[in-house]
């Protein structure tokens, strides 16, 4: 089977770690299956005067074809225009790719099925894509693209169009599969098939860990939370656990707008001196936060399914996260963490020390995690890819 991905979530030479999940699960299934796969995942291009600001400048340099582990890439660059483009952005999506496809058809490439992933507007455009390029596809809802999106009416207009054509549906997590449902997509046509874990990856550091306590003297017990230092990952709130414990370090690993707020925050609390922003680390270097940390604080408003946790799982590090989304589906035992129903600093530091007294082994932690490898995501895919193709042909 030849797979033709689509998605702006992938990586590129610029950006490594960019849409790192999706990569991860189509290098699984390759390798599980036997199939082939190119990748056609679009960049924005912004007009010169808006093309000045950082969001942008992180695309300029992104080569128009890459290879990434033996799988070739495409990024044909689609035309955005910020704050009033929203509605159209499929459609200037759909226009970029459908040019690539076409050249891809002139060298005689020819794929039995378009997987897709984030509904909006990817998913959108793959819709129109696979129309008139006569393919079978697939959507992966993965986040704010089904729990956000669709609160406004011309998107979710367009999502449930995209979903009523798709051969098949997929999300993440079965929160995800509910709210698709909310939006009159037949629950029982969407398949979930959660992330995995690259457990070669993410594994205990200990040395690694070691140093960092000592490099940056932490007292413990040592908390960490890691995403983008914006409103949603809600890291304020960790702070807020942090300064109610009356003890312990808290590792921030992340970059974003609410560094300097949060910084402010955390000097207000008078815990400014154990708080430790790390910064921007790279994906495979994260490891060492997890194991240097006790516990892994997931604050979030809004998830799809939380990587983070998972990572911080498969290094043996407990975790405790708010009740969004697909965090419930990850920590489901107590081997794992907590749950917490109220996003307040005081719940989370009930929760922290409750996980922290009972003292789970890493050992236990990281066996818990053993049962999210990628294989039963990737048995999943397969059954769905080849029901389909055998339908359509």
């Amino acid at each position: 089977m030849r797979i033709l991905l689509f998605s702006q979530l992938f990586p590129n030479a610029r950006q490594p770690y960019h849409g790192i999940f999706v990569e991860n699960r189509l290098r699984h299934l390759l390798a599980m299956s036997g199939y082939e796969a190119r990748v056609l995942a679009p960049l924005p291009w912004a007009p010169p005067l808006v093309g000045r600001l950082a969001r942008y400048r992180a695309y300029r340099g992104v080569p128009r074809s890459e290879e990434r582990h033996g799988i070739r890439i495409d990024h044909p660059r689609y035309v955005v225009i910020p704050k009033i483009g929203m509605n159209v952005a499929p459609f200037l999506l759909y226009a970029a790719a459908r040019r690539a496809l076409r050249r891809m058809h002139a060298e005689g490439e020819r794929f039995d099925l378009l997987d897709a992933h984030y509904f909006y507007p990817d998913g959108v455009a793959a819709a129109m894509l696979a129309r008139e390029f006569d393919l079978p596809f697939v959507v992966t809802g993965r986040g704010t693209d089904l729990n956000l999106i669709p609160r406004y009416p011309v998107p979710r207009a367009l999502i449930r169009r995209a979903a009523a054509r798709a051969s098949g549906l997929i999300t993440v997590c079965a929160a995800l599969a509910d709210d698709l449902a909310a939006l009159g997509i037949p629950r029982e046509r969407v398949t979930v098939l959660r992330n995995g874990v690259d457990l070669e990856t993410f594994h205990h550091d200990a040395e690694g860990a070691a140093a960092l306590r000592d490099r940056l003297r932490l007292e413990p017990p040592v908390l960490a939370s890691v995403g983008l230092l914006i409103a949603r990952k809600a890291h304020h709130l960790v702070i807020d656990a942090l300064a109610r414990l009356g003890k312990g370090s808290l590792l921030i690993a992340g970059k974003g707008e609410e560094e300097a707020r949060l910084r402010a925050h955390a000097a207000a609390l008078g815990v400014g001196e154990r708080v430790h922003f790390l910064g921007g680390v790279p994906h495979d270097e994260l490891r060492t936060v997890y194991s240097a940390a006790d516990l892994l604080v997931l604050a979030s408003s809004r998830e799809g399914w939380p990587n983070v946790l998972l990572e911080a799982l498969a290094c043996g590090t407990p975790v405790v996260a708010t009740a969004v989304n697909g965090s419930p589906e990850v920590v489901r035992e107590a081997v794992a963490g907590e749950i917490v129903a109220e996003r307040t600093g005081a719940a989370l530091a009930a929760a922290a020390r409750r996980v922290l007294d009972r003292g789970a082994s890493r050992a236990a932690v990281r066996a818990y995690a053993e049962a999210f490898s990628w294989d039963e995501t990737s048995r999943g895919q397969m059954q769905l890819f080849e029901r389909i193709v055998k339908e359509r042909r």
